[in-house]
């Protein structure tokens, strides 16, 4: 694998990661919603990752057909977790049922900031190896002058 490869696998994680932290911020956001744009109360959202092929890496000497492949990751999907929203008894409250229960979104809090701080956390260890690898690479041109 040549350092400009590594480039491009930590660029896919930390492009994934970034689209994985707006995810939570929008759950976060929406924690406490009752209702949502179509009447229902908002559903957590969850991403998620599929390797990507990014091409094929090949050692000097030998022919392109044995290289192996380079991967990255990408999202695939974003998916509506299907669980009930969490059911609160209050009568009084614009949005009760006949029951007087109220039916808030199904996002768990605690959840979202343990899901953020590994995703913050991932990219910042995918910045950190392409900081890493542009050192190395300025290192090398500095030992050619």
């Amino acid at each position: 694998m040549s350092m400009f490869q590594i480039f491009g696998i930590s660029g896919s994680a930390v492009s994934a990661q970034s689209q994985r932290l707006n995810v939570v911020a929008s759950n976060l956001a929406n924690v406490d919603t009752v209702a949502g744009p179509d009447g229902k109360a908002y559903k957590s959202k969850q991403v998620v990752f599929q390797t990507e092929l990014l091409g094929a890496s090949t050692q000097p000497g030998t022919p392109p057909e044995a290289g192996a492949a380079l991967s990255g990751v990408r999202v695939s999907n974003i998916k509506e977790d299907e669980a009930p929203g969490r059911r609160v008894f209050d009568p009084k409250h614009p949005a009760a049922d006949g029951e007087g229960y109220v039916t808030f979104s199904n996002v768990n809090a605690v959840d979202e900031m343990v899901n953020m701080i590994a995703a913050s956390r991932s990219y910042q260890n995918n910045v950190e190896v392409m900081n890493t690898a542009k050192t190395l690479l300025q290192k090398t041109l500095q030992m050619g002058q």
